[in-house]
């Protein structure tokens, strides 16, 4: 826990506290009066309200959604898995500007529903509920999906051959070994919903705003520290005490699971539910993902002649001191950056976290599992602007230097890494380390030949996560993004911002970039993940991890 520790406590939380510190203390006072005059605001209080009850419907809603897509990828072998795999988790990528224009452009005025029949969802919750799903659905099919293809199916054969009905063997069976993962989930998509930032900020307008919308409006259009200030301490509380009670009711729901390998569990569907399932996937992909998607790649064509992409290569628009183009570049070197830091800090606090003690050190444990979920939960606006403040003297000053992005992104790819790895650690039977120890085993040896095995799916589905968060995120790196060395999302955000056609279609085409750069990174790491065999192939792993 040495490293995770430090990692966090460096640059998480000494960033925002120091900028907490900022807002409250003024001539060396605190001002904890702030806290009651902010919080007594009404409009503040509607704030909070709409902020919470959209983050609760829009999980509800990714997870009916989702799940039977993660069932799919999990349990059918069928041609284009594969791609299509990559191709779901290519939204996730997105920054979140980038996928409010692209539902503006389907939902609002002129629209492609609009046109068609005549219906507009921008001035309603339902564009901001729709775009989330879009946004998260990757979540919920990887991270359950992840452990769903490792589960033993037998376990739910047999309890159906002792007569239960197939959805009573799911619920009795499937879904308890399941719920560590879906809890995972339905963690990350309620966290990434709290904190909506661009979808809120382009699909809401001045109707609805979320805490992390009123807190950038605080900070950079009114100036006010001390209410952003205490808006954060505010999204802080709430966030822990969400972490507090996913930590308690899924430690209730742990149990050692008989892993085998994902290549045996994926066959063929059979039947007609099975294929109108997998058609009904397949079209909620092709409508929620694929559409919006389609429309920024038409966009970023509208000019003759490849216009928009070879404007990409000037360096003389007033907007860059360089090539726009040069940000595909810096976003791949800080993304590998940030995803080998990320896997390290996280591998370490997973396997840390799979300690079950029942003294003080468990209940230390358990309270740094939740702390590792807080970056998701926190304003990266005041992440972003801790950093500058915080991190600005000998020995991390940091201000110049090119690691200060990538460690910006680690900070959100590590939850993603500990929520990929912990449910399948913590569901490796602890008597098989045991015995190896007992057999002379190292520690190095028992992790490389007990866990490691068993493990391999899920670091190289957390590699993926953390790659692409780091490619896509927004909110704290627009901050400290130096102006020679912009990253992709920062890029788009600021063509964005800038008004003429050519700007648009400049971020359109960046953002096509982007989709390709994330889908090309992610269909490599599905080629080495192990290729699907139908269920009559391959060995089941056993207790030892070995096929």
């Amino acid at each position: 826990m040495a490293v995770p520790v430090a990692f966090f406590g460096v640059f998480f939380a000494y960033p925002v506290a120091a900028i907490v510190a900022r807002g409250l203390k003024v001539d060396g006072g605190w001002r904890f009066g702030r806290i009651a005059e902010v919080l007594g605001d009404s409009a503040i209080r509607h704030v909070l309200w709409f902020t919470t009850w959209q983050a609760l419907v829009s999980t509800a809603l990714t997870l009916l959604i989702a799940l039977p897509g993660a069932y799919v990828f999990a349990r059918f072998d069928f041609r284009g898995k594969r791609t299509l795999r990559a191709v779901v988790t290519v939204p996730f990528v997105l920054p979140t500007v980038v996928v409010g224009t692209a539902f503006l452009a389907l939902v609002g005025r002129g629209g492609l529903l609009d046109e068609l029949w005549g219906v507009r969802l921008d001035t309603t919750v339902w564009a901001i509920l729709l775009a989330h799903v879009f946004f998260n659905y990757a979540v919920v099919v990887r991270t359950v999906g992840g452990l769903w293809a490792q589960l033993d199916p037998r376990q739910e054969e047999a309890a159906r051959m002792l007569g239960a009905s197939s959805l009573k063997a799911w619920r009795k069976v499937t879904l308890p070994a399941l719920a560590p993962a879906v809890a995972a989930a339905a963690l990350m998509v309620f966290l990434f919903t709290f904190t909506s930032f661009g979808v809120v900020q382009i699909l809401g307008g001045p109707t609805f705003s979320t805490l992390e919308v009123e807190i950038y409006r605080q900070t950079s259009e009114i100036f006010d520290l001390s209410t952003a200030a205490v808006l954060t301490l505010v999204q802080f509380a709430a966030v822990g005490a969400v972490l507090a009670v996913h930590a308690w009711t899924v430690r209730r729901r742990e149990t050692a699971l008989r892993l085998v390998n994902p290549s045996v569990t994926a066959r063929r569907p059979r039947g007609a539910g099975q294929w109108a399932l997998l058609a009904g996937v397949l079209a909620t992909v092709v409508l929620l993902l694929v559409l919006p998607l389609a429309v920024l790649v038409e966009r970023s064509f509208h000019a003759p002649g490849f216009a928009y992409y070879k404007e990409l290569t000037a360096d003389d628009s007033g907007i860059f001191l360089v090539a726009p183009i040069e940000a595909v570049r810096n976003s791949l070197e800080y993304a590998v950056t940030a995803t080998a830091i990320a896997v390290v800090v996280g591998g370490l606090a997973a396997a840390a976290l799979t300690r079950r003690d029942a003294g003080p050190l468990g209940r230390v444990a358990r309270g740094f599992d939740a702390l590792l979920m807080l970056p998701l939960g926190v304003s990266a606006v005041t992440v972003g602007f801790g950093f500058l403040i915080a991190l600005d003297e000998p020995p991390l000053d940091l201000r110049a230097s090119w690691i200060l992005v990538p460690l910006a992104q680690a900070l959100v790819g590590v939850p993603f890494v500990v929520r990929t790895m912990l449910p399948v650690l913590r569901a490796v039977d602890a008597r098989l380390r045991e015995a190896a120890a007992v057999l002379g085993a190292s520690p190095w040896r028992v992790w490389r030949e007990v866990d490691l095995p068993m493990v391999r799916r899920a670091l190289l589905i957390a590699a993926g996560f953390a790659f692409a968060v780091s490619l896509g995120e927004f909110g704290a790196t627009v901050f400290i993004a130096r102006p020679d060395h912009p990253t992709l999302p920062v890029a788009v955000a600021r063509l964005l911002g800038h008004p003429g056609d050519l700007n648009y279609g400049q971020a359109m085409a960046l953002s096509t970039i982007l989709m390709v750069v994330c889908a090309v990174a992610l269909l490599v790491l599905e080629g080495m993940l192990p290729q699907s065999r139908s269920s009559t192939g391959g060995t089941p792993v056993d207790r030892t991890g070995e096929f």
